[in-house]
């Protein structure tokens, strides 16, 4: 998608107080839930005004049912969806590199320390696999330029989930929470879901995201080839050359085909995160 001509974004630019308002509206489209109505509200004119596009970050390791809705609601939408990516991120944990030419994909993995402590690994999945491809499609339809708040970034949280806002970590980009500012839970989304297109979005997050819920890597593993997949990954990460313990897929820090998957409520416990990621990398 090309940078959009200069006499319009003249034209879309305003001034209030010597601050430059926003150039383009963009939505967040991660293909989840609370996306996925976000982008149909906002075709059905519910929620405005319509965004320029969607913008979809594909980590090339999505499960294939998110990728088949994809496909299906792109028609059903008045504005394009682009589709940006950094990279393979699956293929890059297998190689052991990066997308900056390091030697790892740093995905929160769960570790446990050669003295028997356990840990967390470093983060930095999202920021390069989603955020950094979108951050620079955004520079690319600003025509290289990066304004401040020259783009409002619609992003699909809803109030049950508040918890997951965060600020935009470039200033050329303003986040804002339609979903929010209607006061709509994920259980909203999908009654609206039923009602206007009877349509359930699949779960969006990477086939191996190591902050799936129990359901979700039961649904998983009730995959064939998904679950082959997982194990693949799950064994070739135990042992990284030159780095400090063992990692793990699953935060019971033992080989997920091992692991007992019944749900944290089933065993008395609290969700130890709240599915985060899907929060950050698209809902």
């Amino acid at each position: 998608m090309p940078a959009l001509p200069r006499h319009l974004l003249r034209a879309r630019t305003t001034t209030l107080g010597g601050v430059v308002t926003a150039m383009l509206r963009v939505l967040s489209l991660g293909a989840g839930v609370q996306s996925t109505t976000l982008a149909l509200m906002a075709a059905a004119g519910e929620i405005g005004p319509m965004p320029d596009f969607a913008i979809f970050a594909d980590t090339g390791w999505e499960p294939r049912a998110v990728y088949d809705h994809l496909d299906r609601l792109e028609p059903m939408l008045p504005f394009p969806v682009v589709r940006v990516s950094a990279g393979d991120l699956r293929a890059d944990i297998m190689a052991k590199r990066n997308t900056t030419g390091g030697r790892l994909a740093a995905v929160p993995w769960f570790l446990r320390m050669p003295d028997g402590g356990d840990g967390i690994g470093r983060r930095q999945c999202t920021a390069e696999y989603k955020l950094a491809p979108i951050q620079r499609r955004v520079r690319q339809l600003l025509g290289g330029k990066t304004p401040k708040g020259g783009c409002e970034m619609w992003v699909g949280i809803s109030r049950d989930e508040a918890h997951r806002m965060k600020p935009s970590r470039v200033g050329y980009i303003s986040n804002r929470w339609p979903l929010i500012e209607r006061d709509m839970t994920r259980a909203d989304c999908q009654a609206w879901l039923r009602r206007h297109v009877d349509m359930e979005p699949p779960k969006s997050a990477c086939v191996g995201c190591p902050y799936h819920s129990a359901a979700r890597w039961r649904a998983i593993r009730a995959d064939p080839v998904a679950w082959a997949d997982v194990l693949e990954v799950d064994a070739a990460i135990r042992n990284q050359p030159g780095f400090r313990g063992q990692q793990f897929m699953h935060p019971a820090r033992v080989p997920i085909a091992e692991v007992d998957l019944r749900s944290w409520a089933d065993r008395g416990q609290g969700d130890l995160f709240g599915e985060e990621c899907e929060g950050m990398c698209g809902t």
